[in-house]
């Protein structure tokens, strides 16, 4: 008998078991029970039977061989996330809002009532023998076995109900409503069809997999990689958002961007460690890079909750090879202060050049200096603007999170400048035999990715303008490689480019090689004339 107060919201009837093309939604809506905006569960019954047989439990005519009965949550107890308190810092607060601060925090997460309106039922026809001791925990809950415990001529094997499998795996986190006391009416759409088998089990197992990670996430029992267990709820949403088309495409546009970001780290890497002078270099901007990227790597910290230690490693690890370049183009030490001088502590650390800088590296240098005071001339008025903006207007957790926010934001917003420097240098010294040509060429491609990426992927407008700025850096120095053009194959006026030093000492193995074969046949054949000639000898006496 079902609970009292039950509403019946749907009757299908006539529904065909295994016709794939029969498909049916039902929309409407139902006032909440008073116990279910108290925190309580939102049960639905679902009497399911063949065609004709009585379907209400509380009737004697009620026939557990021709119908069953089962329920199911249609609410999901999930764990808020965490929103992290901010507040306007050039604001006062009153003594109500400090005393609010001042109360402790619970500790863990706090679970709540959600509902989504989407409401999938599929019926699974071709599940064939089952071993129900031995199924997935996740797709076995939906079976559900003969009430009556009738055994087959064998007396071994029991009978089960065609499965109804609650389709939960496509609902997104952000189309739930949490349920609460003011929540007195709530929408559903209903949509009824069959699905295979292999679906259903994949479905099943996958929905109850991601389930298990959020609520190990939530309590801090997540994996070792960190992440809040929402990375799976973007898959989906990309899986819903794009059509089949635009999803294999930026499968096999992310492969190529993989790819060729690992080939412009390997050929940057090589670049520099043969690199033997700082003729064309910016060391200036090695620095800034250094900075940046720290300040990058400070605001993942500071944002740690949403942040994976996967992707901490790996700005670590940038940070390591920037300041590595450093070194590779001056030596780092740490000096006592000069006398007289402003730096209020008693050392600091000072770049000194490897060796006396030639003519061309000092004017390196000088045009370094001077692209770096017109960048600062532009750059700092527009990061005084913007910090100024969002101290105002935005909010911040402390002074701290908005100095962060502010260079971070600076950072994603000008961080195209640092190439500018590079350009100018270019343009003064009329070359760009001293670039790493093979790795600006696989960054540029990268760079048109990107821009793929910004007009198929959803993001703000802005920011998918942001993405274009780039190009303009890199049609400028294909521009410039047009301009001042330079065969890699020779030795340049800096003394790069050429042959690699690998490929160099192979062929002079085999050459080794060839001078030792040819060497080894001119003895051999020296032997045999010698032989020869005695035989001759011989003949003569």
């Amino acid at each position: 008998m079902l609970p009292a107060g039950t509403t019946r919201i749907v009757a299908e009837r006539g529904f065909r078991l295994g016709n794939y093309s029969d498909t049916r939604t039902v929309e409407g809506s139902f006032e909440v029970p008073e116990t279910v905006r108290r925190n309580g569960t939102l049960w639905t019954h679902f009497c399911v039977g063949l065609q004709g047989a009585e379907l209400d439990p509380a009737s004697p005519a009620w026939d557990t061989e021709k119908a069953y009965h089962f329920a199911r949550p249609l609410n999901q107890y999930l764990p808020k996330k965490k929103v992290a308190k901010t507040r306007n810092l050039l604001a006062g607060t009153d003594e109500a809002e400090e005393e609010a601060e001042e109360e402790p925090q619970p500790e863990g997460p706090i679970i709540a009532s959600y509902y989504h309106p989407n409401t999938t039922l599929s019926v699974v026809p071709d599940s064939g023998v089952l071993n129900f001791p031995q199924m997935h925990p996740a797709p076995r809950q939906f079976v559900q076995l003969e009430r009556t415990g009738a055994r087959d001529a064998s007396g071994r094997d029991g009978w089960y109900y065609p499965i109804v499998y609650l389709n939960t795996f496509w609902q997104l986190r952000e189309h739930m409503t949490e349920l609460n006391s003011s929540v007195m009416e709530l929408p559903y759409h209903i949509s009824l069809s069959n699905l295979a088998n292999w679906k259903f089990n994949l479905y099943a197992s996958m929905d109850d997999g991601m389930r298990q990670n959020a609520r190990a996430a939530a309590f801090g029992q997540g994996p070792a990689g960190g992440g809040d267990g929402s990375e799976m709820e973007e898959i989906k949403r990309v899986l819903i958002d794009s059509n089949v088309y635009l999803l294999g495409t930026t499968v096999v546009v992310s492969i190529l961007h993989t790819v060729f970001e690992m080939l412009a780290f390997k050929n940057d890497v090589s670049h520099w460690r043969k690199k033997k002078d700082n003729v064309g270099t910016s060391v200036r901007t090695i620095l800034a890079n250094v900075v940046m990227q720290t300040i990058i790597f400070l605001y993942l910290l500071d944002n740690n909750e949403n942040t994976s230690w996967m992707i901490l490693f790996g700005q670590g690890v940038g940070i390591a090879i920037e300041a590595w370049k450093i070194t590779k183009s001056v030596n780092v030490r740490v000096r006592p202060t000069a006398p007289g001088s402003s730096w209020p502590f008693p050392y600091a650390v000072v770049f000194e050049d490897k060796h006396v800088l030639s003519e061309t590296e000092r004017k390196t240098e000088e045009y370094d200096q001077e692209a770096f005071k017109w960048l600062y001339v532009v750059a700092v008025p527009l990061l005084l603007a913007y910090a100024g903006y969002s101290l105002v207007y935005e909010t911040h957790k402390s002074w701290y999170s908005f100095i962060i926010t502010t260079l971070v934001g600076s950072v994603y917003a000008y961080g195209f400048l640092m190439m500018v420097p590079s350009l100018y240098i270019n343009y003064r010294l009329q070359s760009v035999a001293h670039m790493p040509a093979k790795a600006m060429m696989y960054k540029f491609l990268n760079t048109f990715i990107d821009d793929l990426f910004a007009f198929t992927i959803k993001m703000p407008t802005l920011h998918r303008l942001a993405t274009l700025r780039d190009d303009v850096i890199f049609f400028v120095y294909l521009y410039q490689s047009w301009r001042y053009k330079v065969d890699y194959t020779r030795v340049n006026e800096f003394g790069q480019g050429g042959e690699d030093e690998e490929e160099v000492e192979k062929k002079d193995k085999a050459e080794a090689k060839t001078l030792k074969e040819k060497s080894d046949m001119d003895g051999v054949e020296a032997t045999k004339a010698s032989g020869k000639e005695k035989s001759e000898a011989k003949k003569r006496r």
